[in-house]
């Protein structure tokens, strides 16, 4: 007859069942972090686009940042507007903040959109990431 309680293979192949649990589980978790976070940046340069779509229409240039009113809430992400000389271009970008929560993101540390709608983003060493951050779903 055997007693009751549990033996010690028993509770160490529990543990080890949660830890591989969670070995899974948290890479996940701060991919689905980063992804939301990545998406409030792409969300504020696309309101950007719309704003500077309108400003554009009433006053046949594009503005600056401080010009077009409303800010867009990026507190992971710095925005800046880049105008051509002529006002007749711009590039918005949107840079991960260094204390921010999403630092670690070294795929997508600089997101960007252009009067054309063309969007484009960096990773860390500066190389294109493009497809990677704005394409993913």
């Amino acid at each position: 007859m055997r007693a009751a309680g549990v033996t010690l293979v028993e509770a160490l192949t529990a543990i080890v069942v949660l830890v591989v649990i969670a070995a899974v589980a948290i890479p996940l978790w701060r991919t689905r972090e980063l992804r939301a976070h990545r998406q409030v940046a792409m969300d504020a340069l696309l309101a950007i686009q719309t704003a500077q779509d309108r400003h554009f229409g009433q006053h046949a240039r594009y503005a600056g940042l401080d010009q077009l009113g409303a800010r867009p809430d990026t507190a992971d992400y710095s925005l800046e507007i880049k105008l051509g000389d002529d006002e007749l271009a711009y590039v918005a970008t949107a840079r991960i903040v260094p204390s921010a929560a999403v630092a670690s993101d070294s795929r997508c540390t600089e997101l960007s959109v252009d009067q054309h709608g063309r969007r484009f983003a960096r990773d860390e060493s500066g190389g294109d990431s493009t497809a990677d951050c704005w394409d993913r779903k």
